[in-house]
């Protein structure tokens, strides 16, 4: 008997507080058509004072559940996809399960940055597939607000908060078809947070970005992993009914979808009302693409990001 893993339900949750372009325009030197015109972003949501990772991965988590229609008893392995956890230690995957009263099973987290979902996932896959789970939680989720400078507009304007969840799962019919993932370090600085606890706190807390050279690695990356994809699984463009890319810039989404020739009607896109939201992006625009009945069963999905790392990856599946 062949054994696939399936995505059984999916959730998001993004925090209450909303910051819109203008809020931004009273902040620093940027307008709200500078940043709709330049990345397709009106509004990001905020995580409020005390509001932490694991309060927004606990709500996707809830959801994605439910729509599942699984108890959490019944899940036996819980990854969650953070470059903002609650604390050094324990992981935010241990705190989520001690949330949901889960005991035993193994809970940790990844850090892959806006690509740290599609890690996570095809993680999780493979427990799935060895015969190691058969209920896995994976969550995105990430308050990059609070490493963000917010008078960097080159960076500021373009994240917020939030979280997306799936439950994954054996099945005898396909589920996940292929996973790529890959990794460069010698392009870090191009992407990154200088801060940390192993260096002593030398340099800044706040996120940096080359913008400009992040976008053309991001094109080039993203339209080159559709078809590593697909070839993967031995499909062509042909066979693909969505894209569901990282919500970075609709600038960058666009170029991804005029390379392999995909119409944007195809595309998933939800960042004009919540911006980059880094690991939560992909399972936040998955979820609402399935609530909103336009993703449906049977239908063979592509999720493709690129983060920080730099990081990259895909997973194809037939929902």
């Amino acid at each position: 008997m062949n054994r696939y893993a399936r995505l059984l339900g999916t959730g998001g949750y993004l925090p209450e507080r909303v910051l819109s372009n203008a809020d931004l325009e009273g902040m620093m030197d940027t307008t709200d058509a500078w940043i709709v015109g330049r990345t397709g972003i009106r509004a990001r949501r905020v995580v409020r004072e005390g509001e932490t990772c694991c309060d927004l991965a606990e709500q996707a988590a809830r959801r994605a559940l439910s729509a599942a229609g699984v108890e959490a008893g019944e899940i036996d392995l819980i990854i969650v996809a953070t470059t903002t956890p609650d604390q050094t230690f324990p992981s935010t995957a241990c705190l989520l399960q001690q949330r949901l009263g889960i005991h035993g099973c193994p809970a940790f987290d990844v850090q892959a940055v806006c690509t740290g979902f599609v890690y996570a996932l095809s993680v999780a896959e493979k427990f799935v597939l060895t015969g190691s789970a058969r209920r896995a939680l994976v969550v995105g989720a990430d308050t990059i607000s609070r490493i963000l400078d917010w008078q960097d507009r080159g960076t500021a304007i373009l994240f917020g908060d939030g979280a997306g969840a799936v439950v994954a799962g054996a099945a005898e019919e396909p589920g996940i078809l292929s996973s790529r993932l890959h990794a460069d370090g010698a392009f870090r600085e191009l992407l990154q947070v200088p801060a940390g606890i192993g260096n002593g706190w030398l340099g800044s807390p706040y996120m940096e970005m080359k913008g400009n050279e992040v976008f053309r690695m991001a094109v080039t990356i993203l339209g080159r992993i559709v078809d590593e994809a697909l070839d993967a699984a031995a499909m062509t463009r042909s066979d693909l009914d969505w894209l569901v890319p990282h919500q970075a810039n609709v600038r960058i989404i666009q170029a991804t979808a005029r390379k392999i020739n995909l119409p944007m009607e195809r595309v998933v896109v939800t960042l004009g009302q919540h911006g980059n939201t880094s690991a939560a992006s992909v399972p936040l625009a998955l979820d609402e693409a399935v609530r909103d009945g336009r993703i449906q069963r049977g239908q063979t999905v592509l999720m493709e990001a690129f983060g920080g790392g730099l990081t990259w990856g895909s997973i194809l599946l037939r929902y």
